[in-house]
């Protein structure tokens, strides 16, 4: 297993995450609360080496891993998304074709 970073780190992390997400008022929200909440309980003490910290720790280093893909998947999402249906002149025109027209003049071509 690769090795985490510290948790105060994490915790940041997933702070920002939530500030992005929710926006300047993400203090107020229980998520933010709930992750205080969480970190101050499992607090690293000097005493023993604590399997379930540990856990805690790894746990949130994935949450923070999934709230931070998840933004980037929306962010590449929003802009590569389609904007609906294209027409066969505007799809050739964007990959640099152009479509073929009938020469002589046969009434069907623009």
């Amino acid at each position: 297993m690769a090795t985490l970073s510290s948790p105060l780190r994490v915790c940041r992390g997933i702070l920002r995450e939530l500030r992005a997400i929710q926006g300047p008022s993400y203090k107020k929200s229980l998520a933010y609360n709930y992750v205080l909440d969480q970190f101050r309980k499992n607090k690293v003490t000097g005493e023993r080496y604590c399997r379930a910290q540990q856990e805690a720790h790894h746990d949130s280093h994935t949450y923070l891993c999934l709230l931070a893909a998840t933004r980037n998947h929306l962010a590449l999402h929003n802009l590569y998304h389609g904007k609906g249906e294209r027409s066969p002149e505007e799809v050739a025109g964007l990959v640099g074709l152009r479509l073929p027209t009938q020469p002589g003049g046969k009434g069907w071509e623009k």
